[in-house]
């Protein structure tokens, strides 16, 4: 929650970006003007980037919590089957690189299920362009639901599913970079770059979220533009929306919406990573990482 509500902005920018016309925006910056000045009432008003901040501000601690949960019990599962090898200098035994890839492209696979739906009315939400609340489609997150529901049954909330899987897969490169990063910070012991273990999950899960989004924004890009598509049409396919993007705007079309992804990655990733680990060993859970 904490990190959500000032984020949201970047994600209202990333998701016009991503999903309007071509030839809407000139880029980040102009998309953030107008929204600002044309999105309320005609008045300037930042609130106008806050569309559709509802869903996450429930939803992504929840999401949130079965990905970083799902996470730590995959990891133990790994270990368990042996999927581990010797910590240098020492007989203990860790999870191998390519262990926490694996468990954190599972966290991604079993979240998906939970963000799909939130993610969606999102989406939906933060492509209203009319000024006046009662000129919108949708009157708030409830409302969209709703509608959806009625008019694609329950499981019209998952519209754009296999985008969000293969979206979130895209974790296994920031749960293996996030390792390969401490693991280098920690070969600074001993020297006089030497840092805390606290300031080493900031700096590695701030890094750890550039190689997220240079590897997840293509899907980000599918996913987005599956849901975004009226719930009065006929639900898109993958397949179909990976042709549609590259019909229109080529292979850049599939980096739509990169700037603002990497503008807020740094920042809201170190500080969940620094507060997560912290928590861990704080409860003395079982350990995963060496």
């Amino acid at each position: 929650m904490s990190y959500c509500l000032p984020l949201s902005s970047f994600d209202t920018v990333k998701t016009r970006l991503q999903c309007s016309p071509p030839g809407t925006y000139r880029g980040a910056i102009d998309c953030l003007v107008r929204i600002v000045r044309n999105e309320v009432n005609g008045q300037y008003s930042v609130f106008a980037l806050y569309k559709g901040a509802t869903p996450p501000a429930v939803g992504w601690a929840a999401i949130d919590s079965v990905l970083l949960g799902s996470l730590h019990n995959y990891r133990l599962f790994l270990i368990r089957h042996k999927l581990t090898e010797h910590v240098p200098g020492s007989d203990a035994q860790r999870l191998t690189l390519a262990g926490h890839g694996i468990a954190g492209f599972g966290a991604g696979l079993t979240s998906s299920v939970l963000a799909t739906p939130m993610e969606h009315l999102k989406i939906k939400l933060q492509m209203q362009m009319q000024r006046s609340v009662a000129d919108r489609q949708y009157k708030g997150p409830i409302d969209c639901a709703r509608q959806v529901i009625r008019s694609q049954g329950v499981l019209g909330l998952w519209t754009g599913f296999t985008g969000s899987m293969t979206f979130r897969a895209n974790f296994l490169w920031m749960f293996l970079s996030f390792e390969a990063l401490m693991r280098s910070f920690t070969k600074l012991d001993g020297t006089r770059f030497q840092m805390s273990t606290g300031t080493a999950n900031f700096l590695s899960g701030g890094l750890s979220s550039f190689a997220f989004w240079f590897m997840a924004i293509p899907a980000d890009n599918i996913k987005n533009r599956m849901m975004a598509v009226p719930h009065t049409e006929l639900r898109p396919t993958f397949k179909g929306t990976i042709r549609h993007i590259y019909s229109v705007a080529g292979l850049r079309g599939f980096f739509a919406g990169l700037a603002p992804c990497l503008l807020r990655a740094f920042p809201s990733n170190a500080c969940a990573f620094y507060v997560y680990e912290g928590l861990m060993r704080a409860f003395e859970a079982e350990k995963t990482r060496h």
